[in-house]
């Protein structure tokens, strides 16, 4: 009896040739040598980006054989090691007590099938309009594979994804968006489509998402993987709730799922409409699922308007009918609502900044970002119950953590024109923590003395201004 011959693929535990089994206790080894682990596991990456670039209409077939113990290994240093726990309630440093032990046993059910996700623990954190915005948290172990997985998928797809796109993307930051946009508004640009999908991760439609993926990924193991998460349910209040549609915002997977929904469903899609409809100029810039299209023509805007409504509702999405506006917005704007009686111009919000059609010292058009209100008074409000909760706290730790804090906003809205923002949310801050340190004790009251004591010793950061004018970052790329 001559043994089968399976196709051109690397024989697995489960998927091995009639007559040759794995070696027991051990796993199928590919492409790690002894010494070099990590390392043999990140070059393997390269050469599928480096093929995906070669070819980029090839059909992969055979991905799953890349997530090993060395890429499994590589995937869980990469973890966040003080990330919120799921429903397995193991921590980072727990599971790495018997790591190699357990990712040899993950391995293994990986590629045999018997690998099932658990559930995600849902949890609501607020958003700036009051409501609160569901986070789904992966156990520690679909967290592993998850990055595995987004680590072999990521280099295929970069070569897909447009350059307007920028969400959650290696080299791309919300920043580089922010410039792409500032860079867009100086040229031709009279109108701007401000759109929100709504609820869009809650809202994926789970056969065109496998739909999507099936357009590259021929390794059907592989892409029932992904749907197995997607599919996983949700624990909520002890309860578990089957989902049949959408993605959970804060699984590892699930940024890279959205950008692939998204770019077969919006940026194939836009780049064709512009480059058959626009009769103007058209530019996009896309931030996952938060996206902004300036146009130089009335006419193109409104029809862009009306096509992407039916675009969308194809594939299961719907425009947010209050959040979608379109305005007039440019270096002409401010202009022609002089001439039209029509007051300033109106602003649109992107990635947390209120953008304005503005005039520098010199009198000529000026795009300035201000910090957006909403985000800045969601912040002071959670800032103002930490400081609350800290209140009995060690003043130097306290002082620590305010300065980290300020710090970290000083880095993300430190924009040129946005100065006065980060001063006012100093200013809170500061006044807000002084309130609460008096209040640890009836007799705490303090003088003027030993205010500006404390000032001298326990000085908050003040703001600085970390980015440059957007003109100057985007021509040095």
């Amino acid at each position: 009896m001559v043994p089968k011959k399976s196709p051109k693929t690397w024989a697995t535990p489960v998927e091995s040739m009639e007559g040759r089994a794995a070696a027991e206790g051990k796993s199928v080894a590919r492409n790690a040598s002894p010494t070099q682990r990590g390392n043999d596991a990140l070059t393997a990456m390269q050469r599928i980006g480096q093929r995906a670039k070669d070819k980029p209409k090839e059909k992969w077939t055979n991905l799953l054989s890349h997530v090993r113990v060395p890429l499994l290994s590589e995937a869980y240093r990469r973890l966040r090691k003080d990330a919120a726990a799921g429903v397995d309630a193991v921590s980072w440093s727990e599971y790495g007590e018997r790591l190699d032990e357990r990712l040899h046993d993950l391995e293994d059910r990986v590629h045999s099938g018997s690998y099932h996700p658990q559930p995600v623990r849902r949890v609501h954190i607020p958003k700036g309009d009051g409501r609160t915005r569901p986070l789904g948290i992966p156990s520690l172990e679909d967290k592993i594979v998850q990055q595995a997985v987004r680590m072999v998928l990521e280099p295929i797809y970069e070569v897909e994804f447009l350059g307007f796109s920028y969400g959650f993307r290696p080299k791309k930051s919300a920043h580089d968006a922010l410039d792409a946009v500032a860079e867009a508004i100086a040229r031709k640009v009279s109108w701007v489509l401000d759109a929100d999908i709504r609820s869009f991760f809650d809202t994926i439609d789970h056969g065109w998402m496998q739909r999507f993926v099936e357009h590259r990924i021929g390794d059907s193991r592989m892409v029932r993987l992904l749907m197995k998460w997607m599919r996983a349910g949700v624990i909520e209040d002890g309860k578990l709730h089957e989902v049949k549609e959408g993605t959970p915002q804060g699984g590892i997977i699930s940024p890279l799922l959205a950008n692939i929904y998204l770019h077969y469903v919006l940026d194939l899609w836009a780049q064709a409409w512009r480059k058959t409809q626009a009769h103007g100029e058209m530019y996009i810039v896309r931030y996952a699922d938060d996206f902004v299209m300036c146009f130089q023509n009335e006419q193109d805007v409104l029809a862009m308007r009306a096509a992407l409504a039916t675009r969308l509702s194809e594939f299961g999405l719907e425009l947010h009918p209050e959040k979608t506006r379109v305005i007039r917005f440019g270096r002409y704007a401010r202009e022609q609502c002089e001439k039209r009686r029509l007051g300033k111009p109106e602003t649109f919000d992107f990635l947390g900044f209120t953008h304005i059609a503005g005039v520098s010292r010199d009198g000529k058009f000026q795009l300035k970002r201000r910090t957006s209100r909403k985000k800045r008074q969601a912040k002071l409000a959670r800032l103002k119950e930490e400081i609350r909760r800290r209140r009995h706290d060690p003043v130097c730790d306290q002082h620590a953590w305010l300065s980290r804090v300020l710090i970290g906003h000083y880095r993300y809205y430190g924009v040129p024109s946005n100065y006065a923002a980060l001063e006012q949310v100093r200013h809170h801050v500061h006044w807000t923590w002084h309130r609460s340190l008096q209040r640890r004790s009836q007799r705490a009251q303090w003088n003027n003395a030993k205010r500006l004591a404390h000032e001298n010793r326990f000085p908050l950061p003040m703001p600085k201004i970390f980015h440059p004018w957007p003109e100057a970052r985007f021509a040095a790329r």
